[in-house]
């Protein structure tokens, strides 16, 4: 069973998504808030496996809750996706930077919130190729932070492959195909990476390979 934690401002966005998530026989939502301080409280409280938080909030915004979850060792399992009302506004990345799995559009289909749940729980980057590459082209290339050229020297070089193509938005299936291995080898790489970089989850790997310079913004 998906336990679901439900963190929006709003009643009636709170409402439909409940709704929804009620109706699957796999997903259960464990808890409501409405504002980031008690989404955080009731998330070490609940420990759910996934939650969706709204960006902006009173009392506690989304990211700073985030920022929160990701910092506690007790809630290392939680996987936090972000609602936006819109798809690339400038506080996606800095979620993502504060450890945020992925983010949806609260205008998304019922199946794609959905699906997206199911991916979070497994721990997955709710990241799609295309919107990896504009969300780097826009903030990464032109982020401070961006180390050029270290490129993460601490994995190894095979490590570095499979990150450089989970940057690119493939699955561990896919990563397989392309390096001629297993799948579960593709994935210990993966993993592997993670623990050497101290990324959360898959979509912070996707934002330290950018920012190291392991992989480069199209025209950087």
């Amino acid at each position: 069973m998906i336990r679901v934690l439900l963190v929006d401002d709003q009643p009636l966005i709170r409402s439909g998504f409940r709704a929804l998530l009620d109706l699957e026989d796999d997903i259960e939502v464990v808890a409501e808030a409405a504002d980031g301080r008690e989404g955080l409280a009731l998330a070490r409280e609940q420990r759910p496996d996934v939650a969706l938080v709204d960006i902006q909030m009173p009392v506690m915004d989304g990211i700073e809750a985030t920022r929160h979850i990701a910092a506690d060792p007790a809630l290392a399992d939680v996987h936090v996706v972000m609602l936006t009302n819109y798809g690339m506004d400038e506080y996606v990345f800095e979620a993502l930077r504060a450890g945020a799995a992925g983010f949806l559009v609260k205008d998304v289909v019922p199946e794609d919130f959905l699906h997206a749940v199911r991916v979070a729980a497994r721990g997955d980057a709710l990241l799609a190729p295309a919107l990896t590459r504009r969300l780097i082209d826009r903030y990464v290339a032109r982020s401070p932070l961006t180390r050029a050229g270290t490129g993460l020297p601490e994995l190894t070089g095979r490590e570095r492959e499979a990150v450089t193509l989970v940057a690119q938005g493939m699955s561990n299936e896919e990563i397989a195909q392309r390096l001629v291995i297993s799948p579960s080898t593709a994935k210990t790489h993966v993993n592997r990476a993670m623990a050497k970089v101290h990324a959360r989850d898959r979509a912070q790997l996707v934002v330290l390979a950018y920012e190291s310079g392991l992989v480069a913004p199209r025209g950087g």
